[in-house]
C-alpha cells in the first residue's frame, strides 16, 4: 500500500509537470491547441491524488502503524472519528489534503460554463499556472514531506494524537483553512491568465463562486479556530495574536480587501490591475501562511516545525511575486482602459478605503509576526512582539472599519449620499448610542468606537431593508449586507468581551465559595476517574445568583495516555450576555482546587456573527451565463 500511494503521487507529479511544460512550450510558440489534454491531465492528477488519499484514510482506519504518519498521530485508544481526521493533523497529511482540494477545485472549474466561455489562450495559460502549482505541491509530497514513509518493523502502538487536537473545533478548523487557501488558487491563476491574454470575459465574474467559497471557508476556519482556542486552551480568550493565528489572518485580510475592490471593477470597470495584484497576493499570502507554520522560522503553540519544506516554500513565494510583477507589466488589454473613480464620498471611494485598511492591517500583522526574524538584523537576540502591540496597532483600524459599516450602505455609486434623511437619522442614532454606552461605563475609546460602529451598522442595515426593497434581493446586494451584519455582531462581541472581561482565581476547599461578577460560586466536590486512554479530575461548582442556584460548572483536568502534561477542559454557562467560564488549574489529594473563573460579556456574539458571515456568503453564489450577443453574464 505504501508503494501504491507513493507512486500514485509520483505519477500525478509527472502528469502535472509534463502538462505544465507542454503548456509553456505552446505559449512560447503562440499555439492554442491541445486544451483537451490539459483538462485530461487535470482529471488524471485528481484521480491519482484521490487514490493516494484513500490509501492514507484506510491506513488510519485500520491503524496500520507500518505507516510512520499513522504511528505518529494515532494509537489504539483514539476514537475512530479522531483517528480518521488525523489525516490533516500533521504536516504531510495536511499538504496531501491541500493537494486533494486543489485537484478537486481544478476539475470542477474545468466543467463549468464560466470555463467553457473563456478564450483558448486564456484556458492554456490558466492550466500552465494551475498545473504548475499542483506540480509544486506534489514535489513536496514526493520529496521532503511524504505521508507514506514505511516503518520496518512497525511499532506495536502509536504515539497518539495531541490532546489539544481532540476537539471538534480543531477537527474542522484545518481543513476549512486549506479549502480557503486552495480555493483562491483558481481565481489567482484565472486572473493572471486573463490579464496576459487580454480576455474579454470578466475573470472576476468567471471566478466569482470560487472567490466567495474560498473566503467563506477561510472565514469559517478562522472563527472556528478562535472558538477552539477559547474552549480548549483554558486562558479565557479567543485570539492571542500567536504567529500561526496571524498566518491564517493575513490571507483573509488580503482576500477581503480584494473582494471590495472586485466589486468596484464589476460595477465601475475600474481597478483592473489592482485586482489582479490583490488576488495574487491573497494566494501567495496563503503560501506564506504555510511557510510560517512549517518553516520553524517562528515559535508557536501549533506550528509543525521545520520539515524540509521551508526553502521550497520561500522560493515559490518569491517566484510567484516575480511572476505577478512580470504579468502585470506584460499583460492587459490596451483597448480596455480602466474608468476613473468618483471621489471618496461615494460607495466606490468607501470600498477603496476599506480595501486599503484591510491591506494595511495585513502588512502590520506580517511585520509583527516576522519581527523576531527582522530584529536579528541589528540585534544578537530575536525580539518578539506581544499581543499588546497588535491591539494598539490593529484595533483602531478595525474600529474605523466598524464605523465605515455605518456609512457605506448610504453612499451613491456616483457621488454623495443617496438617502440624506435616513443617513442623518442614522448619524443621530449612532451618536446617541455612543453617549449612552459612555454613560453606562464603556469608556475605552477604541472599544466604544467599535461598539458604536457595530450597533449603528446593524441599525442602518435594518433601516435600509425597510426603505429600499431592492436591498433585500440578491441583485441588490443582499449578500454584502448580511455579511456586514454578521461582521457588526462579531465586532460588537470583540469590543465588549476583551476590554470588559472580569476574572478571578481562588483556592477552594469543598464547601467554600467565591464571588465574581455578581455570581456566587460554591465548590461542591471533585470526582476522579481512571481509564485506559485518560484520567479525568472533574470539579463540580454550583452557580448561584440572587440566592438561588442557576447552573453548574464542571471544569476538568485531564491526563492522556502517552502525554504526561495535564490538559484543561473548560466549562461554561452559555449566555448571550455574560458568559461564565471556569478553568480547573490544579487540585490536591485532599480535594482542594485552584480555579479560575471569568465573566466574558457578549463573547458568544463573536461565534454568532462569524456564522452569519459564512452563511450569508452563500447568498452571493450565482450561475454563470454567456449572453447571446457575446460577452458574459450571471444570474
Amino acid at each position: 500500500m505504501h508503494f501504491v500511494a507513493y507512486w500514485a503521487l509520483m505519477a500525478s507529479l509527472l502528469v502535472s509537470l509534463f502538462a505544465a511544460v507542454v503548456a509553456a512550450m505552446k505559449t512560447w510558440r503562440g499555439e492554442n491547441d491541445g486544451l483537451l489534454w490539459y483538462e485530461r491531465a487535470q482529471s488524471g492528477v485528481f484521480v491519482l491524488t484521490t487514490v493516494a488519499s484513500a490509501v492514507l484514510v484506510v491506513a488510519l482506519w485500520e491503524r496500520d502503524f507500518s505507516f510512520q504518519y499513522v504511528a505518529e498521530y494515532t494509537d489504539s485508544f483514539l476514537p475512530l472519528f479522531y483517528t480518521v481526521t488525523a489525516f490533516w493533523a500533521g504536516q504531510a497529511g495536511s499538504l496531501l489534503f491541500w493537494m486533494l482540494t486543489l485537484g478537486l477545485f481544478g476539475s470542477l472549474f474545468a466543467n463549468t460554463a464560466a470555463y467553457r466561455a473563456l478564450a483558448p489562450q486564456t484556458k492554456r495559460l490558466f492550466w500552465l499556472f494551475y498545473l504548475g502549482v499542483e506540480a509544486f505541491f506534489l514535489l513536496l509530497l514526493t520529496g521532503p514531506s511524504t505521508p507514506f514513509m514505511e516503518l520496518v518493523p512497525p511499532p506495536h502502538e502509536g504515539r497518539g494524537l495531541n490532546p489539544l487536537l481532540r476537539n471538534p473545533g480543531m477537527i474542522f478548523h484545518p481543513p476549512l483553512l486549506f479549502l480557503g487557501y486552495a480555493g483562491f488558487t483558481v481565481p489567482c491563476c484565472l486572473a493572471l491568465a486573463a490579464w496576459l491574454s487580454g480576455e474579454r470575459i470578466s475573470w472576476i465574474r468567471a471566478g466569482r463562486n470560487y472567490i466567495l467559497l474560498a473566503w467563506i471557508f477561510l472565514t469559517a476556519g478562522i472563527v472556528l479556530g478562535g472558538w477552539w482556542s477559547y474552549m480548549e486552551l483554558g486562558w479565557g480568550g479567543y485570539w492571542a495574536w500567536d504567529p500561526v493565528e496571524n498566518a491564517s489572518l493575513i490571507p483573509w485580510l488580503m482576500g477581503t480587501a480584494f473582494i471590495h475592490t472586485a466589486v468596484v471593477e464589476r460595477r465601475r470597470g475600474a481597478l483592473l490591475k489592482t485586482n489582479v495584484l490583490l488576488v495574487s497576493l491573497t494566494f501567495l499570502s496563503s503560501i506564506f501562511a504555510t511557510y510560517l507554520v512549517r518553516s520553524g522560522v517562528v515559535e508557536s503553540l501549533h506550528a509543525f516545525g521545520e520539515g524540509g519544506v521551508s526553502r521550497p516554500l520561500l522560493v515559490f513565494i518569491l517566484f510567484g511575486l516575480a511572476l505577478t510583477v512580470a504579468a502585470l507589466r506584460l499583460g492587459g488589454d490596451p483597448e480596455r482602459e480602466a474608468r476613473p473613480l468618483p471621489g471618496l464620498v461615494s460607495l466606490p471611494g468607501a470600498l477603496v478605503v476599506l480595501a486599503w485598511l484591510f491591506t494595511a492591517l495585513s502588512l502590520v500583522v506580517i511585520l509583527g509576526t516576522m519581527w523576531p526574524v527582522i530584529s536579528t538584523l541589528w540585534s544578537a537576540k530575536a525580539v518578539g512582539l506581544d499581543a499588546g502591540f497588535y491591539n494598539r496597532a490593529c484595533n483602531p483600524l478595525f474600529a474605523v472599519v466598524a464605523l465605515l459599516l455605518i456609512v457605506c450602505p448610504w453612499l451613491s455609486w456616483k457621488d454623495g449620499v443617496r438617502d440624506r434623511k435616513a443617513a442623518v437619522a442614522l448619524g443621530v442614532f449612532s451618536l446617541a448610542v455612543g453617549v449612552a454606552l459612555y454613560v453606562s461605563g464603556m469608556t475605552h475609546p477604541v472599544a466604544l468606537a467599535a461598539a458604536v460602529g457595530a450597533i449603528g451598522a446593524l441599525a442602518g442595515i435594518a433601516l435600509l431593508f425597510v426603505r429600499d426593497r431592492a436591498a433585500r434581493s440578491a441583485k441588490g446586494g443582499l449578500c454584502g449586507y448580511l455579511v456586514h451584519a454578521g461582521t457588526a455582531l462579531l465586532f460588537l462581541g470583540v469590543a465588549v468581551s476583551g476590554p470588559y472581561q472580569s476574572a478571578k482565581e481562588a483556592i477552594l476547599a469543598p464547601g467554600a465559595d467565591m464571588k465574581v461578577g455578581g455570581y456566587r460560586l460554591v465548590y461542591q466536590d471533585l470526582a476522579i476517574t481512571e481509564g485506559e486512554a485518560l484520567s479525568v479530575a472533574q470539579a463540580v461548582i454550583a452557580v448561584e445568583k440572587d440566592g438561588r442556584k442557576v447552573s453548574e460548572l464542571t471544569p476538568e483536568r485531564r491526563i492522556y495516555r502517552g502525554f504526561e502534561q495535564p490538559f484543561a477542559e473548560v466549562s461554561t454557562v452559555f449566555s448571550l450576555g455574560d458568559e461564565l467560564y471556569a478553568v480547573l488549574l490544579s487540585f490536591t489529594e485532599q480535594k482542594s482546587i485552584s480555579v479560575k473563573i471569568s465573566v466574558n460579556p457578549l463573547v458568544n456574539w463573536i461565534w454568532i456573527g462569524g456564522t452569519i458571515m459564512c452563511l450569508a456568503g452563500f447568498v452571493g453564489l450565482t450561475r454563470f451565463r454567456t449572453r447571446p450577443g457575446g460577452g458574459d453574464g450571471e444570474a
